[in-house]
């Protein structure tokens, strides 16, 4: 069997020394200018080199090529313990006293995604071999005590469940139940002390594993409970392709309100573009014939002038920088980066279903983050060059840093908690290293080579009409023309496309369901898009004719508000949908829900701001602003 993973780690620590030994070698002797530039260029490439195959191995699924021989050993991984009601509260499977053959278990150790999923496999050493049944064989013998007994009638009332893996296979089980009293009586707390395991499989691969329980024993201190095991081998015609399939919930996902929805959403995208292109082609093209009469009709033009109200008298205003360009620069730029990052995932998703590994989908997530950070500053460094900013290393930091360090600080919130209950949702300090590191010496270093990127090939000035010295004063208009109410409002026709959409991923990510309809998220990403961009549109031309020049900010704030319908539908999901309880879980659900809308409302953000600047510049592109 081939390990690719420890060959990749292999092959990342020869080129770790390869390059030590580089490093020395340049201190040994004195350097030459030639030889100063390809020693750089060696090394750089080193580097990403190393960086490349770090992260590959990093995002390796499985250590096997999931083939066996008869009687060859199959291991039983145990993972975590927990509320079945907390998803993310769970602890190691041996905080509750099982007993196990030896104390010296192996540690299965995954990727990055694996161990940000709170995920920590150890071997059961439970015997199993391909193709051989077991009728009934003991684990190990496990004596109560009062504190034993206390642990478990504990983990009882709450519903613990418990996570195995076989050949990277989920199998979940409960701990024990609650069994009704006869006459009356309190219902007693029994473990469950049997399993049973059922294989299926196809040749020499393994396709389905199904765990049932049973022999219930009452929990008594003083007492000795032997814990049992069987396992039965099936044939199955089914195709190794295939074998997750079964963990698919089709009828859920693929239910009829799904595609109605889309259709719902599509029929709104239909209607907002043809509300913009009735704003383009019919009441702009007037404002364009009048303005665009030659100097012969003086008298005419500047009659219609005189009676001219609306956007054509901001013309002035309108490309004037807005206050915080550094952090509206930054968080355009940020959100471009995110548009493009879930586009690149969702079509990795489509392309090589990463719902089947462990944390598949958050490890090509932060990899992919990493590796577009280039995105962010070029479109930041060119937006802050063409408004004239100034200060480019305070913009070219905060781009680099305004999301991540806003993740790092709720992920840090939670990883106190989590740390101070012993779970295993408590990321190691070895991972933050790594994240760190991805952060560090990727990410940061190719947003900082995009904003310079960006000001030196987009960042030349061209606005349409010119701005002026003084600037003009804004009238008071009707309340619902202010930017404040343009910009609550925005986000509801963007919320309303995905509403539907954003109960499924809620559904998946909180109630144990594995999402694997990206298809449908593609197109509903899209329509957002669409969407945002129509909607913010719209705002910023009626934003325009109240003369009110501040379109920047508004256009951003007016897309990214949906984000604040997302958290406030988060809210609703919480107290209807779910069966949480406790501060932990609570803590974790809204942490991650904030991060979640964090990012969707700096996306969404950016898009609404990047389309409302097009159609500026657009719209007076083709007036006479002198």
């Amino acid at each position: 069997r081939i390990n690719f993973t420890k060959t990749k780690i292999k092959l990342v620590t020869h080129l770790s020394l390869s390059l030590s030994l580089h490093h020395r070698a340049l201190r040994s002797e004195p350097p030459r200018g030639s030889d100063m530039a390809s020693s750089s260029a060696v090394s750089s490439l080193l580097s990403i080199v190393a960086c490349v195959l770090l992260l590959l191995s990093l995002a390796s699924a499985s250590e096997s090529d999931h083939k066996y021989q008869a009687n060859e050993q199959v291991t039983l991984w145990v993972n975590k313990v927990g509320p079945y009601n907390n998803p993310q509260e769970t602890y190691n499977y041996y905080s509750l006293p099982f007993c196990r053959k030896n104390e010296n278990s192996i540690h299965k150790w995954g990727g990055l995604g694996e161990v940000l999923g709170g995920n920590e496999l150890i071997d059961s050493q439970i015997d199993i071999k391909f193709l051989k049944n077991v009728d009934r064989s003991v684990i190990c013998h496990l004596e109560l005590d009062e504190a034993k007994v206390k642990h478990f009638k504990d983990a009882i009332e709450n519903s613990y469940w418990f996570e195995l893996f076989m050949d990277d296979l989920p199998l979940w089980g409960f701990v024990g139940e609650l069994a009704p009293g006869k006459n009356g009586e309190n219902g007693k707390h029994v473990l469950y002390t049997h399993k049973s395991i059922n294989v299926k499989y196809n040749k020499d691969q393994i396709i389905h594993v199904n765990l049932t329980q049973d022999n219930p024993m009452p929990l008594e201190a003083g007492r000795t409970v032997d814990l049992t095991y069987s396992v039965n081998w099936i044939p199955t015609d089914i195709t190794f392709a295939r074998r997750f399939d079964v963990y698919l919930d089709y009828p859920f996902f693929e239910h009829q309100i799904h595609w109605f929805s889309i259709f719902n959403s599509f029929m709104m995208v239909i209607f907002l573009t043809g509300l913009v292109s009735m704003i383009l082609m019919r009441t702009l093209r007037n404002d364009y014939a009048k303005y665009a009469r030659e100097d012969d009709d003086l008298e005419s033009l500047e009659r219609d002038v005189n009676e001219e109200s609306g956007w054509k008298l901001v013309h002035g205003d309108v490309f004037r920088p807005p206050r915080g360009l550094v952090l509206l620069s930054a968080v355009v730029g940020t959100g471009a980066q995110l548009a493009l990052l879930v586009l690149l995932v969702i079509l990795m998703a489509i392309i090589g279903t990463l719902y089947v590994g462990r944390g598949a989908i958050v490890t090509t997530f932060i990899v992919c983050y990493a590796l577009t950070s280039f995105i962010s500053g070029y479109v930041s460094g060119g937006m802050y060059s063409r408004s004239g900013g100034k200060h480019w290393i305070k913009c070219m930091i905060l781009t680099a840093s305004l999301f991540p360090f806003l993740c790092f600080g709720i992920g840090f919130i939670l990883n106190t908690i989590a740390i101070f209950y012993g779970s295993l949702a408590a990321i190691p300090f070895g991972t933050m290293v790594v994240v760190f590191v991805i952060w560090g010496f990727i990410s940061f270093p190719l947003a900082l080579l995009g904003t310079v990127v960006g000001r030196n090939w987009s960042g030349a000035p061209n606005n349409p009409c010119r701005v002026k010295t003084i600037p003009r004063p804004i009238p008071e208009k009707k309340w619902y023309l202010t930017p404040s109410v343009v910009s609550l409002m925005g986000g509801l026709l963007p919320f309303g496309s995905i509403f539907i959409e954003m109960y499924f991923v809620f559904t998946s990510f909180w109630n144990y369901k594995v999402y694997y309809v990206y298809g449908f998220m593609l197109l509903v990403f899209l329509i957002l898009v669409v969407v945002t961009v129509c909607v913010t549109i719209v705002g910023t031309y009626f934003l325009l004719n109240a003369e009110n020049y501040h379109w920047q900010w508004t256009s951003f704030f007016s897309a990214a508000s949906t984000a604040v319908y997302v958290y406030l539908y988060s809210i609703y999901y919480y107290y209807v949908k779910t069966k949480m309880f406790g501060f932990f879980q609570t803590s974790f659900y809204f942490g991650y829900t904030l991060m979640f809308c964090l990012g969707l409302g700096i996306l969404c953000g950016a898009v609404g701001f990047l389309g409302s600047n097009l159609f500026v510049r657009r719209i007076y592109r083709n007036i006479k602003c002198d």
